[in-house]
């Protein structure tokens, strides 16, 4: 067995005899870490499952908006710290719920210690929870003195939510199963977007719920993106966004002004109630940002770019 390596850190101390459930030769192991956010550039709702569960096909792109994690392990207990109003501190918080299933996964007697600065909003169905829990699964797989293997990690990232896998990925990626079933895809441009979040959060069951019909089968291909990759209006459809707009006609409303501002493409990422705009020039997109802010006053905006496979 090899001895750990962490960012900025070099090689943790191994001597012979390693105890993994002596703690003091990790205390001094963090990190800090930054993860991105996500949009969906097509989300079809193929069929509903036995389990309760949908499967989908989705292509999930990361985007550059960022959540940072400080991580440092600790001799016991799991503590999170987070000054965002919204999210919560405890047991309930993706980040505690994954770092506890490590331990217990691992076998191993730790604890951790994280401060969590949201750069993702919050309830914006772009991913932040997910994209934080995938960061504490990858911190402590590199840290543990047994790292789980790929398939166990991606399994146990599964078991937090059907995002999470792709986060530990952070490339774009088509997500078929319950969207945890992923293929990395190359050749996906940069795309310049301008985001627009509604002031209040839909509840992805009820979106899912919503569903009168399912497609029974995928229609958008990836060669059909992949073949004018600057021309992506023909594959930006979204399953749910029918049932997000009859409820809340905001989303529609955003989506028909970033189209009217020269949006080549928009539509509602995940279950919402986020809308993106795809634009030609970053330059657009940050001009029709700062118009959005005097447009939906209430509302969340920004300016920004898909990440390609390059990654973070």
């Amino acid at each position: 067995m090899g001895c750990p390596m962490v960012e900025g850190h070099g090689m943790a101390p191994c001597p012979s005899g390693f105890d993994a459930r002596r703690p003091r030769l990790f205390l001094a192991m963090k990190a800090s870490v930054r993860v991105p956010g996500k949009i969906n550039l097509w989300l079809e709702v193929l069929g509903k499952r036995a389990d309760g569960y949908h499967d989908l096909s989705t292509l999930m792109v990361p985007v550059a908006l960022f959540d940072r994690l400080e991580m440092e392990m600790k001799a016991e207990g799991i503590r999170l710290e987070c000054p965002h109003p919204l999210v919560p501190s405890d047991e309930t918080n993706l980040v505690y719920r994954a770092a506890k299933a490590f331990f217990q996964k691992a076998g191993w007697r730790m604890g951790l210690r994280v401060r969590l600065e949201k750069g993702i909003p919050v309830g914006a169905g772009m991913g932040g929870g997910s994209a934080d829990a995938a960061a504490v699964l990858a911190f402590l797989n590199r840290v543990a003195p047994r790292a789980l293997s790929r398939e166990v990690l991606h399994e146990l990232a599964r078991g937090l939510g059907a995002d999470v896998p792709f986060f530990l990925v952070r490339r774009p990626a088509l997500a078929t199963g319950i969207g945890d079933r992923l293929e990395v895809v190359s050749g996906v441009p940069r795309y310049p977007l301008v985001l627009i979040k509604p002031p209040f959060e839909v509840s992805a069951a009820w979106a899912y719920g919503s569903l009168k019909l399912t497609r029974g089968g995928s229609r958008i291909k990836i060669g059909t993106l992949l073949a004018c990759p600057r021309n992506p209006a023909s594959c930006l459809e979204n399953d749910l966004e029918g049932a997000v707009a009859a409820r809340y006609p905001i989303v529609a409303a955003i989506k028909g002004w970033l189209l009217r501002n020269g949006a080549v493409g928009a539509l509602m990422t995940g279950s919402g109630p986020t809308v993106f705009g795809i634009f030609e020039t970053m330059d657009r997109a940050m001009t029709v940002a700062r118009a959005a802010r005097r447009q939906w006053t209430h509302c969340w905006c920004s300016a920004t770019t898909t990440l390609d496979e390059s990654g973070v």
